[in-house]
């Protein structure tokens, strides 16, 4: 059994919920990701991406220096644990529609899996994993 925490991404960016959306894309772009871990001291919040500035910031005309992170993170968080199965990880992707999931570890949030990992992982000759395990060319 492959688990999770055999290949999570640590190197995690998180950001207070109070921060703007104009700071979080511009930490998304210094850090070329795609998103950052919403977070309110230790809590985790959820996820913003930046297709969430983009859908639920700048479509509907929010003002990204002044708008909230906390204002379009999705709440309805799904978690893993950093022991849980890749499987079952993967099957949380699926049925919840979502591409990246925090792992946890006794509240404490310690990395994040994505559908790319997954996909390097357990798919290793998929056009996603080839793309996944590419350098950014942004």
């Amino acid at each position: 059994m492959t688990t999770v925490g055999e290949f999570m991404t640590t190197r995690l960016v998180t950001m207070d919920g109070n921060d703007t959306l104009t700071a979080a894309a511009q930490e998304m772009r210094d850090s070329a990701i795609g998103d950052v871990v919403v977070t309110d001291g230790d809590a985790v919040l959820g996820i913003v991406t930046d297709r969430d500035i983009t859908v639920r910031g700048v479509a509907e005309q929010r003002n990204p220096d002044t708008t909230r992170l906390r204002q379009i993170t999705s709440t309805e968080l799904i978690t893993v644990s950093q022991h849980d199965d890749a499987v079952a990880a993967t099957d949380l992707m699926r049925t919840y529609a979502v591409r990246r999931l925090p792992v946890m570890d006794d509240g404490r949030l310690v990395g994040l899996i994505s559908i790319g990992d997954l996909a390097v992982e357990r798919e290793p000759q998929s056009v996603l994993a080839d793309i996944s395990a590419d350098e950014p060319n942004n």
